[in-house]
């Protein structure tokens, strides 16, 4: 199907481009801070078991660290994923619609979800508070938790922001389904998805289909 792009008349796919433009780099960030939690955790441990094994001198509060590390492992990527597409859809299911009910499906699923981050938003910061109130620390070494129950209510924020964007996206498209898709989570083939995802970490080194088979009939 051929779009239309998006033109200075189409002043809502100007601004959710422009919305979802400023979101991402926020989304970056905060995957590439998971990123390296999950590094530091991973050094945290060998050299726990160095030390535990080789000298029998064991870091002290180790269980408590990687507790505390699971929040920014498990939140902070949730919006740089949803901007790709990459929690888990019901696409067998959804890959079967066209048009106005491909949007329509959509802008339900996004409008439950916003509902459940929304809720999720309000308890985890409610739970963020009390740890902090309390001077809550963990059993063993007695570090502070509240500064790992705030990224929860933090990465859960992004993400309710990227699904409003979504779904502000779903909604252009549902009136005008002509319209090029903006903001939005694009249902792609295995291949297409594959390629994308190289694009995303190599950038314009990937070669183009054509490119390829090109060069392996030379």
């Amino acid at each position: 199907m051929t779009f239309l792009p998006v033109t200075p008349t189409d002043s809502a796919g100007i601004a959710i481009d422009a919305a979802d433009r400023k979101l991402s780099p926020f989304e970056d960030s905060l995957n590439l801070i998971a990123a390296f939690a999950i590094l530091l955790l991973m050094l945290l441990g060998t050299s726990q078991i160095f030390l535990r094994s080789v000298l029998n001198s064991p870091i002290a509060g180790y269980i408590d660290l990687v507790e505390l590390s699971m929040a920014s492992m498990a939140f902070l990527g949730a919006a740089y994923c949803q901007r790709l597409g990459a929690h888990i859809r019901m696409e067998l299911l959804i890959g079967m619609l066209q048009g106005r009910a491909l949007w329509l499906a959509e802008i339900l699923g996004t409008l439950a979800a916003l509902g459940i981050i929304g809720v999720l938003i309000w308890y985890s910061w409610g739970h963020f508070l009390r740890a902090f109130q309390l001077g809550d620390t963990t059993i063993d070494a007695e570090y502070p938790v509240w500064p790992s129950k705030l990224l929860v209510p933090i990465a859960f924020s992004f993400w309710f922001l990227r699904l409003f964007i979504q779904l502000l996206g779903y909604v252009r498209l549902f009136l005008r389904p002509e319209l090029e898709p903006v903001g939005v989570t694009r249902i792609m083939a295995a291949a297409d998805q594959a390629r994308e995802e190289i694009h995303e970490v190599l950038g314009d080194d990937v070669p183009e289909p054509d490119e390829t088979d090109g060069k392996s009939d030379s």
